[in-house]
């Protein structure tokens, strides 16, 4: 059966209130998909007195009825709104990980993904370095790409979450070759696009101003991108960050591969935040998420804006086929 599993993330962040929002407003009606959220039932009864809402809670968290599930979720230890935990720490990661494998197992599961506190999940004595990775690491996939996908614009990730000092010792030619190649795969597989147009992002300014501002675009980029062309694959680049993406360029452009996290994502959240989704590809199951973090400052008040998670579910739902 076609099914959307929802992990909310961190129980203190606006994941669960989100969630309980477009319940409140019968958005789940439309889909015509079992929605199944992963949680502490008692999580959403807490938050959803807070929200003055009243839903049927045990059906919403019908996941002890899903295969082999033999209820395998924990009590949330702290369902305090707005405070983050580091107790919750390993609940938010057996929600996240059973919802992984159950996808694994069965080809007509999705999973969404509500935001997370990294700092938070550290401190409660897990390694953890993002949703990506970890998914990554679950599903034995040889690499993964992170995409921010709107209506307007596409940026994917060559590096994810690490320091901007050690971005450019993580830039290699089979680095940028495996991501732009998943990228194209899936712009094709996932989006039905017959050829995409791919740009690639310099690493330095000015693309390195023909190796007189860094000899990463000369050295490492434009041979990968050679190298790409070679194979057929629509790629163009190296283009400076400053300039790449003009109206022209957008237009012209199905999706962009970025060197590191915040290159591409200012203008994508720019021109798109509130509405944008983020799309994991290159691993075996389907993977939508939220733009957006915890906003612990606006827990439980009712005035933070679903439109990012509705986004989520109707890409996954698609994406289900």
């Amino acid at each position: 059966m076609k099914t959307i599993l929802y992990s909310p993330g961190d129980p203190a962040g606006i994941g669960t209130d989100l969630f309980l929002e477009l319940v409140n407003n019968k958005f789940f009606d439309t889909l015509q998909t079992r929605i199944v959220c992963l949680a502490d039932p008692h999580l959403l009864q807490a938050r959803a007195s807070m929200l003055g809402f009243d839903n049927d809670f045990q059906k919403l968290c019908a996941w002890h009825m899903l295969p082999e599930s033999q209820d395998c979720i924990e009590s949330c230890p702290d369902t305090t709104a707005g405070k983050l935990n580091p107790q919750n720490a390993s609940y938010i990661m057996q929600v996240l990980n059973f919802g992984i494998q159950q996808c694994m197992e069965h080809s007509d599961f999705a999973l969404v993904t509500g935001p997370i506190s990294k700092e938070n999940i550290i401190e409660g004595g897990i390694s953890f370095s993002g949703h990506t990775e970890f998914i990554q690491e679950q599903t034995k996939s040889p690499d993964v790409l992170m995409l921010l996908a709107s209506e307007r614009i596409r940026v994917a990730l060559a590096t994810t979450h690490i320091p901007l000092r050690k971005v450019a010792d993580h830039i290699s030619q089979e680095l940028i070759v495996s991501k732009v190649t998943i990228l194209f795969e899936e712009l094709q597989q996932k989006f039905g696009i017959v050829n995409p147009q791919i740009t690639v992002l310099g690493l330095n300014p000015h693309a390195g101003e023909g190796g007189k501002l860094g000899t990463e675009e000369q050295d490492i980029i434009i041979p990968a991108i050679q190298t790409l062309q070679q194979q057929g694959i629509t790629v163009k680049g190296p283009l400076s960050a400053d300039t790449a993406f003009s109206k022209d360029l957008l237009d012209s452009t199905d999706a962009y591969l970025a060197m590191f996290h915040d290159q591409g994502l200012p203008v994508l959240k720019t021109l798109s935040f509130g509405d944008s989704i983020n799309i994991t590809l290159g691993v075996p199951i389907i993977r939508t998420s939220v733009d957006h973090g915890v906003a612990l400052d606006i827990v439980g008040q009712r005035v933070a804006n679903p439109s990012s998670l509705k986004n989520a579910f109707i890409i996954a739902n698609e994406l289900l086929g």
